[in-house]
């Protein structure tokens, strides 16, 4: 499958801006060591630290700007939540796991104090709820994890114009809303990511 077209100058901004958020201090110290191999690696909790290569081509379709409302659906350890910081977006992660919540926000605030900057946060998720939609309406959403079929709880969260990156049966989606109508197209096939639990 042909991969969908992104310009050189929203790739050069997201490989500055994944430079800038070192994978080694968003990752527990027993795997540190891993930080430069393009893989994902387990966090604890049964949820990974997604291969860099992945996050590079999810970060370039989503196309975050700065001043763009973004939601960071599976924050995890808080990595791409720091990425798209860096982007310039007012981002929010949201996270299932108690645990994970609690470690992404230590990682965010000690990568925020590194960079002289503020910390995005990390919100509990609600259980059986997606997204934060009380916070809604959002202008990108990245999802970092599978639900097995299309998030409809999370593209009703996205505002016009809006955008949405996740993968989707193993196949990575991009869904835009123009006219208050979604348009879904598919970037490439043969993605495995933790299940998105409701």
């Amino acid at each position: 499958m042909r991969e969908l077209p992104v310009d050189a100058e929203t790739v050069r901004r997201v490989h500055e801006a994944m430079r800038a958020a070192d994978r080694r201090t968003f990752l527990p110290p027993s795997v540190r060591h891993l930080a430069g191999v393009d893989r994902p690696i387990g966090i604890g909790w049964d949820a990974t630290n997604s291969q860099p290569s992945t996050v590079a081509r999810m970060l370039e379709l989503l196309d975050a700007r700065p001043g763009h409302r973004v939601l960071d659906v599976g924050a995890g350890s808080g990595w791409t939540t720091a990425i798209l910081a860096e982007l310039g977006a007012d981002v929010t992660g949201v996270e299932l796991v108690p645990q994970l919540v609690e470690q992404g926000r230590a990682n965010l605030a000690a990568h925020g104090a590194a960079r002289g900057r503020s910390a995005p946060r990390i919100e509990l998720a609600t259980k059986g709820a997606l997204g934060l939609p009380d916070e809604a309406p959002w202008d990108r959403i990245l999802v970092s994890a599978d639900f097995g079929r299309m998030p409809h709880a999370l593209v009703a969260q996205l505002a016009e114009g809006g955008r949405m990156v996740a993968p989707i049966a193993g196949a990575m989606q991009v869904v835009d809303v123009h006219g208050g109508r979604p348009r879904t197209r598919t970037d490439g096939i043969g993605y495995a990511f933790v299940p998105l639990i409701e």
